[in-house]
């Protein structure tokens, strides 16, 4: 299927490995040029090398922090006037609630809800102008099914969720789309670790553990980053213009709900 975006130009954050990753390769598969980021350049020019074998279109690395005006002007800077925004960044830590001041608070709005906001305040008028831009936020299957340890990431993300919902019905007759892809469990390069650790700490193996994650999946597995990436795509597609502020659950099955 061609998506219609062959020659488009987009910004994908938090590229430089797992599903920001597969995104980005999607994306420079149907013809998209990249300008990718995330905060380490090694691991970032390295993705780049990568993306541009397979797919031979441009690819442009910015390392910075996305979380900082700093690094969002240098990202802008690259990529002035995107047609793809896919805003992602990786989550604040697992914890207790009684455990986080309001400095980590404050870390996990900037980084979760007011940085993917300000990205898209800057690009979307121009979007608008054009007639044709496609925004992605990446969040989290929490966002719908909270867990306990997590509010440190859901709730700010579920702010970046709400706020998005007005603004999506106000730019959609210009053909610009605002949707979130909510990812459950998937076999990045962080869950490999992650087990890899479990493992190791408790003598399970990662066949164990994995089964252990997957019990309460309908799928009866760990979703692959390569089928995230081809679903950011097509909401990036010209063919996905009638999409308009959905949030897409990736989690085989896990939320149980008729309409949810």
């Amino acid at each position: 299927m061609d998506l219609g975006i062959t020659g488009k130009k987009a910004i994908v954050c938090a590229a430089s490995k797992g599903l920001g990753k597969a995104c980005a390769l999607s994306l420079a598969k149907n013809g998209v040029d990249l300008v990718i980021n995330a905060r380490t350049a090694s691991e970032l020019e390295a993705a780049a090398v990568e993306i541009r074998a397979a797919t031979g279109r441009t690819v442009t690395t910015v390392a910075a922090d996305i979380a900082t005006k700093e690094g969002r002007a240098k990202v802008l800077a690259a990529c002035p006037s995107p047609d793809i925004l896919i805003n992602n960044a990786g989550g604040p830590p697992r914890g207790d609630f009684a455990e986080w001041d309001e400095e980590a608070w404050m870390q996990a709005v900037n980084l979760s809800m007011i940085a993917p906001l300000m990205l898209i305040k800057a690009v979307v008028d121009g979007m608008c102008a054009r007639n044709f831009g496609r925004i992605v936020n990446i969040t989290s299957g929490t966002v719908k099914l909270p867990l306990p340890d997590h509010a440190l990431s859901q709730g700010p993300r579920a702010g970046l969720t709400a706020a998005c919902a007005g603004l999506a019905r106000q730019v959609a007759r210009h053909n610009v789309t605002i949707n979130g892809l909510l990812p459950g469990q998937h076999l990045t390069e962080r869950m490999q670790s992650g087990l890899l650790e479990t493992a190791r700490r408790t003598g399970k193996s990662r066949e164990e553990l994995i089964a252990k994650r997957v019990a309460d999946i309908p799928a009866g597995r760990v979703g692959d980053p390569f089928e995230f990436g081809e679903a950011c795509a097509f909401l990036c597609s010209a063919h996905s213009g009638y999409i308009v502020g959905q949030n897409l659950l990736l989690d085989g099955g896990r939320f149980n709900s008729t309409l949810g």
